[in-house]
């Protein structure tokens, strides 16, 4: 039992050099749209504040399928983006956002479990 343990969460991590290489080219990916302006924030410094560093790191653990925690920061970055950037949210959007949220939540934990399910039968 332990083996197939040890074999399931070796078979789901990446080795280190993928994670980074995806750190890189998220990176290149975010350097192009700052220098670009191409969300007509201003200058670059607008680009890399902390609400842009949750999403970037959320967008990484998205990318080593960690969804949970991706999904919990780049919702939160994104809310605070929102709120620092338009200073007239709309009320529909006020409502929906966190309880969407949660629900992407939930809808993670049940597609994981089958996952999970699934990568214990082979």
């Amino acid at each position: 039992m332990a083996n197939t343990d040890k074999h399931l969460k070796r078979h789901r991590e990446h080795h280190p050099q993928v994670g980074i290489g995806l750190f890189f080219i998220v990176l290149g990916l975010a350097l192009i749209v700052a220098l670009n302006d191409m969300l007509h924030l201003g200058s670059v410094k607008s680009y890399f504040t902390w609400e842009t560093a949750m999403v970037f790191v959320g967008l990484l653990l998205l990318l080593n399928f960690q969804f949970i925690g991706g999904l919990l920061l780049i919702a939160g970055g994104g809310w605070f983006m929102l709120e620092h950037y338009y200073t007239d949210i709309p009320d529909l959007l006020r409502t929906i956002y966190w309880p969407a949220v949660i629900m992407l939540l939930g809808i993670l934990f049940i597609i994981s479990s089958f996952v999970k399910r699934k990568n214990r039968i082979n």
